[in-house]
């Protein structure tokens, strides 16, 4: 007999009803812009009254025309390349972290979430601070890494390595201990050990952090437009520059088909793993031991610096920048058009923080009577905001300057982090609670106000801080649907790195330590002083 869901339990009457606000966000806000996109790509003449004509396009013109077709394969590539390093430098890593038990352990660990608030104009700046002209590495080194890939892979490593990293910690605490003892009694060595017990049981978890490594890279796009560079641009720019600059609206659709097909299909390979990764596979976990010997001792301090380095250093560079920057740049903060700026920023964040906490606790609700409208809640990872943005201004010509439109995208984009988080908490609420505060009289609400709330908090709280975050440094829906007088923190951050002139790289410097700044404190404000290890794995 199916166990009925915790809703069936708390509302008998309810079913899915609860979903369909959020239905209704995601049919009219994602699902129906992707559909008029994947008929303008099949009409690839479609475009606006005053656009220029799409003359002699269709949709395998992409895989024909030279110049698009590298930027298709480069935007592969990129990714590819990507998850081959944060799985080579991840995997060795975790291994160290999960069987060593040292000083600062947890505080590492912890310390692993912070790409995942760090906005992405940030962590550009953060590279450019680091390897660009006379960057603090660069400069000492006397290179220069601009107009080569190696920006952009390096960017793409600060945001996923840590990805990596936190889902093999994961996995090889589920690595059964007995197991691994049997191998090494029986002679195997700790290579063959690794490679015929760990290896097998990390593998799925590894292919899904790999699969979302995967997905971010080639569908990132702030990054790409600012460390890429003319030659080393992805497809995401490319669809931004068609639209934006020349207009030509037929063939964006087509490039945003075809990005829509690999996300979709990469997608799919996700959601198989992390299916299979559902089943409870936790049995007489690896005890941690303290290091001993020099090569331990090697190691550890070998993997804390390659995580300094790659996933904190940008971070203190934007900060070391922004510092050196003197107080003119520092002065700037104050003048009208950053305060514009800034209370921009502040107030499309709270606005979509507000309906992004509604739709995520009305999904998750609905998410425990249905495991299809559960995997629903992916749909806003899975596909770019630049896809996002790019259907909405097809789908709603005549709102494509408005201002609920533009915070409509932010609260859609932002929610799933709110409704998985309190997915994973309503799984772990105590059933007894709920039926005995119904066994005394509480109505549906008033069980679900004074009893499941307060239980669930942390995980709402913690669904909420990764939506703020992610509200208070978008980027990509922002120069799609922004107007010039709603100008936010990020908008004027790029607006100042295309001006000439070292004033307004300082000024650009001392913004994003400020926007880093606002996302860190949200955070911190909102979260709950414990994070949850599987919730980091899908922020």
């Amino acid at each position: 007999m199916t166990k009925p869901s915790w809703v069936a339990r708390v509302w008998p009457r309810s079913g899915l009803w609860l979903g369909l606000l959020p239905a209704a966000a995601l049919l009219l806000l994602l699902i129906a812009p992707l559909g008029r996109l994947a008929l303008s790509g099949f009409n690839a003449d479609a475009t606006w009254p005053g656009a220029a004509p799409s003359s002699s396009w269709s949709l395998w013109t992409p895989w024909q025309d030279p110049y698009l077709r590298w930027r298709v394969l480069w935007s592969l590539a990129q990714a590819s390349i990507t998850c081959g390093l944060a799985l080579a430098l991840g995997l060795p890593l975790a291994w160290v972290l999960a069987r060593f038990e040292f000083l600062g352990r947890t505080l590492v660990l912890r310390m692993l979430m912070l790409p995942f608030v760090v906005p992405t104009l940030v962590a550009a700046l953060g590279v450019l601070a680091l390897w660009g002209p006379n960057g603090l590495i660069s400069g000492w080194l006397g290179l220069n890494l601009q107009g080569t890939p190696w920006l952009l892979l390096y960017g793409n490593l600060f945001f996923n390595l840590c990805l990596v990293v936190r889902a093999a910690v994961d996995a090889l605490e589920q690595v059964n201990a007995s197991q691994l003892a049997a191998a090494r009694s029986l002679g195997a060595t700790p290579w063959r050990a690794f490679w015929r017990i760990e290896w097998p049981a990390i593998a799925p978890w590894l292919m899904s952090s790999l699969c979302l490594v995967f997905l971010y890279c080639f569908a990132g796009f702030g990054l790409a437009l600012v460390l890429g560079g003319q030659t080393y641009a992805t497809v995401e720019v490319e669809i931004y520059t068609l639209v934006a600059h020349e207009l030509q609206l037929g063939q964006a659709s087509v490039l945003a088909l075809w990005m829509l097909v690999l996300t979709g299909v990469v997608a799919l390979a996700y959601a198989a793993l992390e299916k299979h990764l559902a089943s409870p596979t936790r049995i007489d976990p690896v005890a941690r031991q303290r290091p001993h010997g020099a090569s331990q001792w090697v190691a550890l301090v070998g993997a804390l610096g390659v995580l300094f380095v790659v996933c904190f250093l940008p971070i203190f560079a934007v900060i070391l920048r922004a510092l050196y920057a003197g107080p003119t740049a520092w002065i700037g903060v104050f003048d009208s058009q950053t305060l514009d700026a800034l209370w921009n920023t502040l107030r499309f964040s709270l606005v979509a923080l507000v309906c992004a906490t509604v739709l995520g606790v009305l999904h998750a609700l609905a998410a425990t009577a249905s495991v299809l409208w559960r995997a629903a809640a992916f749909l806003p990872f899975v596909v770019s905001p630049v896809t996002v943005a790019f259907g909405l201004l097809l789908l709603y010509p005549r709102w494509s300057a408005s201002l609920p439109l533009l915070l409509a995208a932010y609260a859609v984009l932002a929610y799933p982090f709110v409704a998985k988080s309190l997915a994973s908490g309503l799984d772990s609420l105590p059933v007894h609670m709920t039926q005995a505060a119904r066994t005394l009289g509480a109505s549906p609400w008033r069980c679900f106000w004074r009893v499941s709330l307060p239980l669930l908090q942390p995980a709402l709280r913690r669904g909420m801080a990764f939506a703020m975050a992610t509200a208070l440094g978008e980027f990509a829906v922002t120069l799609f649907l922004s107007r010039p007088e709603w100008t936010t923190l990020t908008t004027l951050i790029y607006q100042l790195l295309g001006l000439p002139g070292q004033s307004n790289l300082d000024a650009a410097m001392v913004l994003a330590c400020l926007l880093m700044l606002l996302a860190l404190l949200a955070f911190l404000l909102i979260e709950s002083p414990s994070v949850d290890k599987a919730e980091l794995r899908y922020a």
